[in-house]
């Protein structure tokens, strides 16, 4: 880079700085001062941070979106102060229900941040265990969506068709996975800033730790000492949930996330935010013009992460298993959920749409879209009529392929492995969308004891200086 062309490029910088501190409040600005301070420490001095490189997890959320665009504030003015400034490393968990609107509303975030051309920042995407530079229009990776599709029917069938461990258990391990990948990848960084409570953080933790605990597999026995050492252990936990789930089926590449550097510090910045009100701050609806998109998964809020395929699969529950009818079940869904949604200032019109026979239709375009399920098969899921040896599929037949009833002997016979007519076998996985062995392995499975909630108790077994480390990148 020329002098010249080194001299502009400050000044562009410092024109984004002026924009940004434009819209701060008094108190944003003393906010930013001491982040400043945070993370000068941290480096151990002005003298090193240029060599200091900081990760942040980035979802598109409302806190996530905000702290970004804070610490983008901190970095253009240390480099103001100081001959280099600290690396910024963003790192995104691309997952199956993740829509383009919100794609495209994050990188239109990095554009007003000026983060395209900056050497100092690094934009990353994990997607299905695998690091990527982010890309917005980059297609969805098909193994990636066969991967998802799968671990949410089988999380589906066995906790017996339980609607938030199905839609959100799947993302909650991969962030086991997402956060030790994104941490160590191409020498790793230094330090990871987030604006997550410690309450939320607290809460995922112990939910990792409950679930993996709940499978028959053995773990390392203490306590982590390091934010690294926690990484590694959310990965393990993450990977003996899916193997638990899978058995001998289960394919991984656990491991890969190793090495970057010893001591992984956190800089952790809710406190500063206690007295800013995130949601109302012009610097995401001003400057980042920051809309999240109703329809995509907000897996922060985990009683309702996506209202319209949740209702759906309320009206499919009703319809199938309750013999109400599918409206039925998406009016009791959306009078439940009607405050979270007016807090998620989601339009009444898109309510009233989601309601009516559009919204069944909108819903499922999206399981296809997304999960490449159909109607059938999330009827199915629901139902879980193969675990615990079939116990529920003479009802399954019964209420929604009463067709069928006269082959029940011979798809117990094809579930327990023995010979049984190819047509039938057929028939149980496009039913399902599962694989054979698969559906053979439910078969043998109990249900699974997954907690419907993210646990509210602080969580105890985290060392110090690990125990505020940001967990949901929402």
């Amino acid at each position: 880079m020329s002098a010249i062309h080194e001299q502009a490029m400050n000044y562009v910088y410092q024109q984004v700085l002026q924009r940004l501190v434009g819209h701060f409040t008094r108190t944003e600005r003393t906010v930013l001062q001491l982040l400043v301070q945070r993370i000068v420490v941290a480096a151990g001095g002005m003298e090193q941070v240029g060599n200091y490189k900081v990760l942040i997890a980035h979802g598109g959320g409302e806190v996530s979106s905000y702290a970004l665009a804070m610490l983008r504030a901190a970095q253009l003015t240390i480099a103001g102060r100081a001959p280099k400034t600290f690396h910024l490393r963003v790192a995104t968990l691309r997952y199956a229900g993740m829509t383009q609107a919100t794609l495209d509303s994050i990188n239109q975030g990095y554009g007003r941040l000026f983060f395209h051309d900056d050497p100092r920042v690094e934009l990353l995407m994990v997607e299905n265990q695998e690091v990527l530079p982010f890309n917005p229009q980059r297609p969805p990776s098909a193994a990636g969506r066969q991967v998802s599709q799968r671990n949410m029917l089988m999380l589906g069938h066995l906790t017996s068709g339980d609607i938030r461990a199905t839609l959100c258990n799947d993302t909650y391990l991969a962030f086991g996975e997402f956060y030790q990948r994104a941490a160590t990848w191409n020498g790793g960084v230094h330090a990871m800033v987030s604006g997550d409570s410690p309450r939320q953080q607290s809460q995922y933790l112990a939910w990792l730790k409950k679930t993996a605990l709940a499978t028959a597999l053995d773990f390392a026995p203490g306590k982590p000492v390091s934010l690294n050492g926690l990484f590694a252990r959310m990965e393990e936990w993450s990977v003996a949930c899916y193997r638990d789930l899978y058995g001998e089926h289960y394919v991984g590449t656990e491991g890969a996330g190793r090495g970057g550097h010893r001591h992984l510090a956190y800089i952790g910045i809710a406190d500063l935010l206690d007295d800013v009100d995130v949601p109302q701050a012009t610097l995401l609806t001003d400057f980042l013009a920051c809309q999240p998109d109703p329809f995509d998964f907000h897996f922060s809020h985990p009683a309702y992460p996506n209202p319209l395929l949740m209702a759906h699969l309320h009206g499919l529950q009703a319809q199938c298993l309750r013999e109400l009818s599918y409206e039925h079940g998406v009016e009791s869904f959306f009078r439940q959920a009607m405050d979270y949604m007016h807090r998620r200032k989601i339009p009444m019109a898109l309510i009233a749409e989601a309601s009516g026979e559009d919204g069944r239709v909108l819903a499922t375009t999206y399981a296809r879209e997304f999960f490449g399920l159909d109607e059938g098969q999330l009827t199915c899921l629901l139902f879980a009529p193969f675990i615990q040896h079939g116990e529920r599929l003479e009802g399954f037949l019964r209420q929604c392929h009463p067709g069928m009833l006269v082959a029940l002997p011979e798809l117990h016979k094809a579930l327990q492995g023995k010979p049984a007519a190819e047509m039938l076998q057929q028939w149980l996985v496009d039913t399902s969308g599962l694989p054979l062995p698969l559906l053979q392995h439910v078969y043998r499975k109990r249900p699974l004891q997954i907690d419907r909630r993210i646990l509210a108790s602080k969580q105890r077994f985290m060392p110090c200086q690990a125990r505020t480390a940001q967990l949901s990148g929402s």
